[in-house]
């Protein structure tokens, strides 16, 4: 009796339960935080943006992804920094 369980079906599950997590805490969250959050999102890819534009000159370039922009946003001028030095570090 061979019981086998593949590492593909545990990864799907784990994931599964981790977006059903996220689904639930999306709709316990009132509104105003995650309205806050995505708000910071887009402000942080704006200044994304035009730092990326600005930077042309000195070869600095940091991609514009919801992580990114999370954390310029969420962090502000510190986190646009440790976006570069992350970038030079790896």
């Amino acid at each position: 009796m061979n019981i086998s369980i593949e590492y593909n079906i545990i990864i799907a599950y784990l994931v599964g339960l981790f977006l059903l997590y996220l689904l639930g805490w999306l709709l316990v969250v009132p509104r105003k935080i995650l309205i806050r959050i995505i708000l910071n999102g887009i402000i942080g890819g704006i200044i994304l943006f035009f730092i990326n534009i600005a930077g042309k000159s000195f070869g600095i370039f940091i991609a514009i992804n919801p992580v990114t922009a999370l954390i310029a946003g969420f962090l502000g001028i510190p986190g646009i920094i440790l976006l570069i030095i992350l970038q030079y570090i790896v």
